[in-house]
């Protein structure tokens, strides 16, 4: 795994283990929106620290209902290794969506690079199988432009397609 990614796994990671370590009982468990001002968009896409926060940012804020979190993300377009990067991500998310959905599950992709990050969610979700996503909700945060291809790469699995505009 490259450096770059750790601090957004490492935060990432921590946001989820808030509601396990919260407490045992299953109904007190909860998970909860970000709170206050939103990650502002970074300016440019070689900002690799600031859309780790942004794409962050955004995940906590449509966390609700959530049990278990996958997030997929890219380095920044013009980093050493992009196109190795997007193979071992597009990798991962498609031996994902290939085991099937658990209920609760969030699937979250974003990066700078927002028509990368839809043809990640079209080549993961390629083979996916009719109604076997259901229950799963599918976060693609990324332009406008690129939403209609990833919502309907999505679609025929079952999973619930959620959109938030990089803005």
């Amino acid at each position: 795994m490259k450096n770059t990614h750790r601090p957004f796994l490492l935060l990432l990671l921590a946001v989820l283990a808030l509601p396990v370590l919260s407490g045992c009982k299953k109904e007190e468990v909860t998970t909860t929106k970000a709170e206050g001002p939103a990650v502002a968009k970074p300016a440019t896409a070689a900002d690799e620290a600031g859309w780790n926060a942004y794409v962050t940012d955004q995940v906590k804020r449509h966390l609700e209902g959530a049990t278990s979190v996958f997030a997929y993300t890219l380095p920044a377009p013009d980093s050493k290794d992009f196109a190795g990067d997007f193979q071992r991500q597009v990798d991962k998310a498609k031996e994902d969506v290939a085991r099937g959905g658990v209920d609760g599950t969030l699937l979250a992709f974003g990066s700078a690079n927002s028509a990368k990050t839809a043809d990640m969610i079209v080549a993961a979700f390629d083979k996916a199988g009719t109604d076997t996503m259901k229950g799963v909700r599918v976060l693609f945060i990324g332009d406008a432009a690129d939403k209609d291809r990833a919502e309907a790469a999505v679609k025929p699995s079952g999973a619930k397609f959620e959109f938030a505009e990089a803005k």
